[in-house]
């Protein structure tokens, strides 16, 4: 049998730089939510992939920004924290956005890593490909980088091509995982976030930022079936009227389309139950950064 190899790859970039959709399109299944909002990744998400005899796990981290908030400098920070402890680094930078000022500090800060980096230009599509190489070799010059690719995930251009760079980069040794898993994250986790990303897609920029869901009970049903009580839980009760909507109609809109996708993801006939609550301060409780895999001291 030939040599296997296995390795953490993070994905690190700026807020809506395409990770979480690269993520979601080399491993062939949903296990990230995306949004056009910023931030939407908390808490680390890994997505595992076999190629080529490699078994590659994928890091999912939040977007790099400068913080403001305790959760903000919490997510940034265990961004970071990964890109440290992996055995590669994909940079991804967004090519429409190109080298503003947090762009051009993440890579300036990579410069002291040493850790075997690659560049990934996201949404290339979007713009001229004659300012791509320009924009290659103004990236190179700030950091070297081992490859550079152009990628646009959503329409998979590219996408193969990173697959066969990333399962020929992570270094010799057994796996980690089962064959058949895909991610390390938790079901009911995934469940939650599914619906905290059908809650950002309706509300856009009504949804307060201090919004979060947890899964409060799955329980599988002698048909086969599973219940799954959520609660998503807001700061204030003005934020929670304007979650439920007027007489429930955004809360029900929420609740189909996430029970839709966690069927997917189940693979079962799903009963999904969600409950509007208030968790004054929920932020600065030490016990929802453990949950989310963060760092509450940040």
């Amino acid at each position: 049998m030939s040599e296997t190899r296995c390795g953490f790859v993070a994905l690190i970039g700026a807020p809506n730089a395409g990770k979480s959709t690269l993520v979601n399109a080399l491993v062939g299944a949903k296990i990230s939510i995306v949004t056009h909002k910023v931030q939407t990744t908390r808490a680390i998400v890994r997505g595992i992939i076999l190629h080529d005899g490699a078994q590659v796990v994928l890091v999912d981290t939040p977007g790099i920004f400068q913080p403001r908030r305790r959760l903000d400098r919490a997510m940034v920070k265990t961004a970071w924290s990964h890109a440290y402890d992996a055995d590669h680094i994909c940079l991804l930078v967004d090519a429409k956005r190109g080298l503003d000022e947090v762009n051009t500090g993440i890579l300036e800060s990579l410069t002291e890593v040493r850790t075997p980096k690659t560049l990934l230009l996201t949404k290339v599509d979007l713009i001229d490909p004659t300012e791509l190489l320009a924009l290659t070799e103004a990236a190179n010059t700030i950091t070297s980088f081992d490859a550079t690719f152009m990628i646009s995930a959503p329409k998979g251009d590219g996408v193969d091509d990173v697959r066969d760079h990333l399962a020929a980069a992570v270094p010799a040794g057994p796996w980690l995982y089962p064959e058949d898993q895909i991610s390390d994250v938790p079901m009911r986790q995934l469940a939650a976030e599914i619906t905290r990303e059908q809650l950002t897609m309706r509300l856009h920029d009504e949804l307060p930022y201090a919004a979060t869901v947890e899964t409060e009970t799955w329980k599988t049903l002698r048909d086969g079936s599973v219940r799954i009580e959520q609660a998503i839980f807001v700061e204030r009760e003005g934020q929670k009227k304007i979650v439920l909507g007027e007489k429930g109609k955004t809360i029900r809109a929420i609740s189909m389309a996430a029970r839709e996708s966690i069927m997917t993801l189940t693979g079962a006939p799903v009963h999904l139950f969600l409950f509007v609550k208030v968790r004054p301060r929920w932020t600065e409780d030490p016990e929802r950064y453990r949950e989310m895999g963060l760092d509450y001291s940040s």
